[in-house]
């Protein structure tokens, strides 16, 4: 996808977002650290500009709730950082920029709940590729994308890489092969 095509859809998924929602009250948006922040700020904005409210973004380590890290000592230490926004009673978008596996977003569910008692939980997401290992499915998509398990899906964010848009990599068994990247 490029830039264009990734604006399309996010904001064909803001409007999907307010549709499901009623409006904007009681939401809030959470960015699933790293990409999924960047993204979630462009449905913040895009918001803004259907509906004229400023709906909050925050964002959400899941690191210390992955399943493949080794535990630590004393527990789970949450790295949520919702600044300003309590999130019992609202209703949570967590959105990240590809699915997967849905592991990702398991641990952000785990997280989120030891943070607090949301109305709801939603998922968006970029890009979803199929593959899953857990019955998690997102709500807002931006795009379908099958892929075999030698592919990886890259998004990038002018946050991080100075442009937006999608590219489609081959792997070789689990490494990245930058080599010949297509733009979705």
């Amino acid at each position: 996808m490029d830039e264009a095509s990734v604006e399309r859809a996010l904001t064909r998924m803001a409007y999907e977002i307010l549709e499901r929602n009623k409006g904007t009250d009681h939401l809030v948006l959470i960015g699933i650290k790293r990409r999924g922040t960047p993204l979630a700020r462009i449905l913040a904005d895009n918001l803004l500009k259907i509906e004229g409210v400023r709906v909050p973004v925050e964002e959400i380590d899941i690191t210390p709730y992955r399943d493949d890290q080794v535990p630590t000592p004393g527990g789970r230490q949450p790295c949520i950082s919702l600044q300003c926004t309590a999130i019992t009673g609202m209703h949570c978008v967590l959105v990240d920029d590809v699915l997967y596996t849905g592991r990702t977003v398991r641990s952000a569910m785990d997280a989120l709940i030891a943070k607090g008692r949301p109305q709801s939980i939603r998922l968006a997401v970029l890009i979803d590729r199929g593959h899953r290992e857990l019955p998690i499915h997102a709500d807002f998509i931006g795009k379908h994308v099958p892929t075999s398990h030698t592919e990886a899906i890259g998004v990038r964010v002018p946050e991080y890489d100075a442009c937006l848009d999608v590219i489609l990599y081959e792997t070789d068994l689990g490494k990245l092969t930058i080599a010949n990247p297509v733009i979705l």
